[in-house]
């Protein structure tokens, strides 16, 4: 079975669905593998890193007329769809919940489609789960961006001038981009302290080193690993907890999302107005609506003195690690859904049947 690696399209994207290494295992397992050209020149990988490992580089129509697995990482758009023909199977994430017009599309064309945003958050998928993956990255860089963009250094530093205190770190949402950014802020010195209306997440808060802001002393529990809405009054009421934390804080991060829906606004424009002068918020929601009132994607605003950075942060800043763990999360995925180098159709079991959004055709996630 032939597997098509097709180069990224989505304007700033840097990453590659698959690197070398996975591609010779893939190999190895039975798969051919062809390549578009220029696949992975932004993450560092030459076609002759591909050749190297027996990936045959071609050009992109060739890509779509002659591979039965085509792989990309961002959803396929209008132009991919042309060259899309009955029968091919397409993997990429497709956020197929908030695309209803683009999994139609897909449908209309006779193909099959799996949707890597879709893994279940079930222990045994974890080697699949691109979502985590990433956002891990994620995480990581919104501490880096926000160092930049501070006045202000991390550690606690003493001078011969003088002591220099340590920044304060307010992040919201404890997930995986929030656990990784409680890590980096900590190793860069920073006093950090965390908020989540999910209970369970206070230990895994505490273990990294941050201070977890109850909300009377209660919290809400997740829904299949991700955050549920919280209630208005509950809202309201971790608003007035977390106020003094967010009044004092140097930097901010946001990185709350709920599958399907709006990002939750957890700032107001009121909350900002009365924040630090010079304090930073960037809010990794943004592209879904935003967790601060006033951010917008790809945007900087400042309002009151205070810096609001909206971003996605995808992890295309750091495109050769990213694509390291997506061709990995690839690789596991393809190894689980296959026997031999044939689809296994496994419809009765839980990551097949939450991923495969168009089978034939035929629309079975809405």
């Amino acid at each position: 079975m032939k597997i098509g690696i097709l180069k990224e399209t989505l304007d700033g994207e840097r990453r590659v669905a698959i690197t070398p290494i996975i591609a010779k295992q893939l190999i190895a397992s039975g798969f051919e593998i062809l390549a578009e050209e220029g696949a992975g020149e932004y993450s560092s990988f030459k076609d002759s890193d591909y050749t190297n490992v027996e990936v045959a580089v071609e050009k992109r129509a060739v890509i779509f007329h002659e591979a039965e697995i085509l792989l990309k990482i961002n959803p396929f758009d209008e132009e991919d769809l042309k060259l899309v023909d009955e029968g091919q199977i397409l993997i990429s994430k497709l956020y197929h919940k908030s695309n209803p017009e683009l999994i139609q599309a897909i449908a209309n064309k006779g193909a099959t489609a799996f949707s890597m945003d879709a893994i279940p958050r079930i222990s045994r998928a974890q080697d699949m789960d691109v979502l985590s993956s990433q956002n891990n990255l994620a995480g990581y860089k919104a501490v880096i961006l926000g160092a930049f963009e501070m006045t202000k250094i991390f550690p606690l530093m003493m001078t011969s001038a003088g002591t220099i205190a340590p920044a304060r770190v307010l992040i919201y949402g404890i997930g995986v981009a929030g656990l990784q950014a409680i890590a980096t802020a900590k190793r860069l010195g920073a006093v950090v302290e965390a908020t989540d209306i999910r209970s369970e997440t206070k230990e895994q808060a505490e273990s990294l080193g941050a201070k977890f802001i109850l909300v009377d002393n209660e919290g809400e529990e997740s829904e299949g690993g991700y955050a549920k809405e919280a209630s208005a009054d509950y809202v309201k009421r971790q608003k007035e907890a977390v106020n003094k934390s967010l009044f004092q804080a140097d930097l901010v991060i946001t990185t709350a999302n709920i599958p399907g829906r709006k990002a939750p606004i957890l700032i107001t424009e009121e909350q900002v107005m009365q924040m630090k002068n010079g304090a930073v918020i960037i809010d990794l929601a943004a592209a879904q609506g935003g967790n601060c009132e006033v951010s917008q994607i790809n945007k900087t605003i400042v309002k009151n003195g205070v810096k609001v950075i909206g971003t996605s942060i995808d992890p295309r800043s750091v495109s050769t690690n990213a694509s390291d763990l997506y061709a990995k999360n690839i690789y596991n995925y393809i190894m689980h859904l296959t026997e031999g180098t044939n689809f296994k159709w496994d419809l009765d079991e839980e990551i097949t049947d939450e991923t495969l959004i168009v089978q034939n055709g035929t629309i079975r996630k809405n």
